[in-house]
């Protein structure tokens, strides 16, 4: 809530929130199930009707947005680490850092000298 300015951008937050849990998706399937037996009986919606327009967008609607916030924490999870990787990777190329390249070159230099010398 601390991430939105504004009270309808706050309201829109906690709304999503609530919306996109499996604790929502369990309750909307039982209100979807309490709507089966009425569309079942003659002259009800009917079974296929009663999954794609009551089931399907009442239920799916949250586990989609649940995969979404997983899928969208699985995605930073990686950034962080790709950033973490670059950050050493660069630290290593850096002439000026202990245990970078400076110290590689520093050896090889000192092995010539040593080859050179008699």
């Amino acid at each position: 809530m601390g991430e939105v300015d504004g009270v309808n951008a706050k309201i829109a937050v906690l709304i999503t929130r609530l919306v996109g849990s499996m604790w929502c998706a369990y309750v909307f399937a039982i209100i979807a199930l309490i709507g089966l037996r009425p569309a079942l009986k003659p002259g009800g919606e009917g079974i296929i009707a009663w999954i794609a327009q009551t089931f399907l967008q009442l239920v799916l609607l949250s586990v989609i947005m649940v995969g979404q916030a997983v899928q969208s924490a699985a995605s930073d999870a990686r950034s962080e680490q790709t950033y973490e990787d670059t950050v050493k990777i660069i630290d290593a190329l850096n002439v000026h850092t202990d245990g970078g390249i400076k110290d590689l070159r520093d050896e090889l230099l000192a092995a010539i000298a040593k080859i050179q010398s008699p």
